[in-house]
């Protein structure tokens, strides 16, 4: 990992860019401004829709007919706010996209009230025609599909809606596969009509699971987000943490590890990597760049801290909030199992930061304002996220957790005269979750078409036979492959559809070979999750890069760096049974073993990969400190003594050596 150490600090750090934005980056972000009467409909529709969302945690609305209906907005919402080609790459800001929807766009939003407006107004006689759709059926099913199709591709790229569109091939031509030598994974076909009668007019398609989690957790939190992020709450989270760990005056890591925690706290109010990346770095740079720290090494900080938004609770990303309806688990036990992990992720990333930070020689920064003074005047931004898990813990829904911790949230806003939600601030900023979730809604709805052939034509149980058989029945080598499997679907879509396509599609060989269907799911959200910043494609990095002025390839490699220790936390708990102890699901004794030894593991690592402990590390010790980590990543007693054996022998070896050079000194 030596080519991968940062450049000495320049002697002149380079000019500012210009302020970068979530919208310059982030596909799902990228929507145009609007003005006049589609930016006041378009506004009302984001209103409406976040409203809806929390009206139906108290009402009582029929699954097809809230799903269709929250559809419908959406997608309606999507061909107003987002352009069918932007200029440029998918860098160019939203603003030099047209600004004014096209007659295009709106003849294909008013086709999607139609198209999904049809089983709200049939809805008596609509689902008891799966089998023999009408024609009237079949053409508005089927537009209801390339409408799907089409909106995704607008808010997240072509990627996943060509994804769909193969598996659509695959579903009907399925018998031309056994001529072609793929037996294995052929079958009878299926024609259109069955296939819109299963995509359209069920909950096994377009309105299945992961549309429901999209229009009732992820709704729910993306305007809980929103409402904290207007009352003040993420700018309050980023001072603290930088107040709370970046005053040490004797630690050169204390920017780095200020920054981390601040991704951590800010990632309660985004749950997007992007977001938290561009959010923190807008601030935080500036800090970075005082300390000593290249464009590159600030860089990777910043999206190493941001993608950790998507795995920490209580929010999480969109793909945890899956994991609670596949497993059929309350979300809390999702948090519960995410504690652990999300805390070695942090850790990995700690050490990383503090080793790259003693090689470049950076240095502490005053914080201007005190921690006292900070948290007096904004310590309340803490309660609304503990309400969640409070109420959680008590028994109560999720959803109505975050409904009550979101109007805790609006009264708690009146703190401050110039953070108080009045009428025409609290619109903005539930108009604001509305339309986060448009590009959520289209992405979920898509992958609920694969899940709906998969479902079909019993493809999963046909992969995850292939999959075992290749890996001959060994867990390891079945986790290994599924691993790959998770990290190339990643590169290619977004970390929810990634984690709902492999959900259908590896999880099922992971459990073949004895892997706990809660730890198959966690295993595939953390891979999805990582996959962001993930050589060659990372979104994150190259927001970073944006911000800092760095190289964005050096930034991405960097970034990986600083979180390859934790890219093995997931072998722990899939690799043997006591590895359940790292997900909190196992005996007490065996939680505190197994979490002990997997943090003593992403400790060795980061010392094998960051090449620094009390001084430099030489090769020798590295290649000891990384034996030793991944023998403490497999949770077994003899696999950890020899573990423990093996570092303790490296880290003495270490501080001898460094004694001696000291002493020559």
């Amino acid at each position: 990992m030596a080519g991968l150490t940062p450049a000495e600090p320049r002697a002149a750090p380079p000019p500012t860019p210009p302020p970068a934005t979530l919208e310059d980056f982030e596909p799902e972000a990228a929507a145009r401004p609007l003005a006049g009467a589609a930016g006041r409909l378009a506004r009302l529709g984001s209103l409406g829709l976040a409203c809806y969302a929390l009206a139906w945690v108290v009402a009582v609305v029929e699954p097809m007919t809230y799903r269709a209906s929250f559809l419908l907005v959406a997608l309606a919402l999507a061909f107003l706010l987002y352009p069918a080609r932007r200029r440029g790459s998918t860098t160019t800001p939203a603003a030099a996209s047209p600004a004014a929807p096209s007659r295009l766009d709106w003849a294909l939003a008013a086709l999607a009230v139609a198209a999904l407006g049809w089983p709200l107004a049939d809805r008596a006689a609509f689902p008891y025609r799966v089998a023999v759709p009408t024609a009237v059926d079949l053409v508005l099913g089927t537009a209801a599909i390339l409408l799907v199709l089409e909106a995704t591709r607008r808010t997240v790229g072509w990627m996943l809606p060509a994804t769909a569109l193969l598996f659509l091939l695959y579903a009907y031509l399925g018998p031309l596969l056994d001529l072609v030598g793929l037996g294995v994974v052929a079958h009878r076909g299926y024609y259109p009509d069955r296939l819109v009668g299963q995509l359209y007019m069920t909950l096994e398609g377009l309105f299945g699971v992961p549309l429901d989690v999209a229009a009732t957790y992820i709704a729910l939190f993306s305007v809980y987000g929103a409402v904290l992020e207007h009352s003040g709450a993420g700018q309050f989270y980023i001072d603290w943490a930088l107040a709370a760990l970046g005053r040490s005056e004797r630690s050169a890591a204390a920017p780095g590890r200020a920054v981390t925690a601040a991704g951590f706290l800010l990632g309660t109010v985004s749950g997007s990597g992007v977001g938290t990346t561009v959010t923190l770095g807008s601030v935080a740079w500036p800090l970075l760049r005082r300390a000593g720290y290249p464009a590159e090494a600030a860089g990777a900080i910043l999206s190493a801290a941001g993608i950790g938004a998507i795995m920490s609770p209580p929010t999480l990303g969109a793909a945890a909030f899956l994991i609670a309806e596949f497993l059929r688990i309350p979300y809390l036990r999702v948090l519960v199992m995410a504690a652990v992990p999300t805390l070695l992720y942090y850790l990995s990333a700690f050490l990383m930061i503090e080793a790259d930070s003693r090689r470049l020689g950076t240095r502490p920064v005053p914080v201007r304002r005190p921690l006292g003074e900070i948290t007096r005047r904004g310590g309340y931004h803490f309660l609304s996220p503990l309400v969640v898990v409070a109420m959680m813990a008590a028994g109560a829904s999720a959803f109505r957790a975050v409904l009550w911790a979101t109007a805790l949230a609006w009264a708690l806003s009146f703190a401050r005269r110039e953070t108080a939600l009045t009428p025409r601030r609290l619109a903005g900023a539930l108009a604001a979750g509305g339309r986060a979730v448009v590009p959520v809604a289209a992405t979920t709805a898509a992958a609920g078409i694969i899940v709906g052939v998969v479902t079909l034509t019993g493809l999963g149980l046909k992969l995850a036979g292939i999959v075992v058989s290749l890996a001959g029945g060994s867990r390891v080598l079945t986790v290994v492959f599924a691993a790959l499997a998770v990290w190339v679907l990643g590169l290619a879509v977004p970390v929810t559809a990634s984690y709902i396509i492999a959900a259908v599609m590896v999880a099922p060989a992971l459990t073949q070979v004895g892997v706990p269907a809660a730890a198959a799911h966690m295993f595939i959200f953390y891979y999805a999750v990582l996959s962001e910043v993930s050589p060659p494609t990372a979104l994150s990095p190259y927001a970073a890069a944006a911000i800092t002025g760095g190289n964005a390839l050096r930034t991405m490699m960097l970034t990986w760096k600083y979180t390859l220790p934790a890219f093995l936390v997931p072998f722990v708990f899939t690799l043997s049974p006591e590895g359940m102890g790292v997900l909190l699901q196992a005996p007490l004794g065996d939680v505190l073993r197994s979490s002990a030894t997997a943090a003593l593991g992403v400790a060795a690592l980061a010392m094998g990969f960051g090449g620094w402990l009390r001084g430099p590390v030489s090769l020798p010790e590295r290649l000891g400190a990384g034996a030793a980590g991944l023998l403490l990543c497999y949770a077994s007693p003899v696999a950890d003594v020899a573990g423990v054996v093996m570092l303790a022998a490296v880290v003495g070896a270490h501080l001898a050596r460094s004694e001696r050079k000291a002493g020559r000194g």
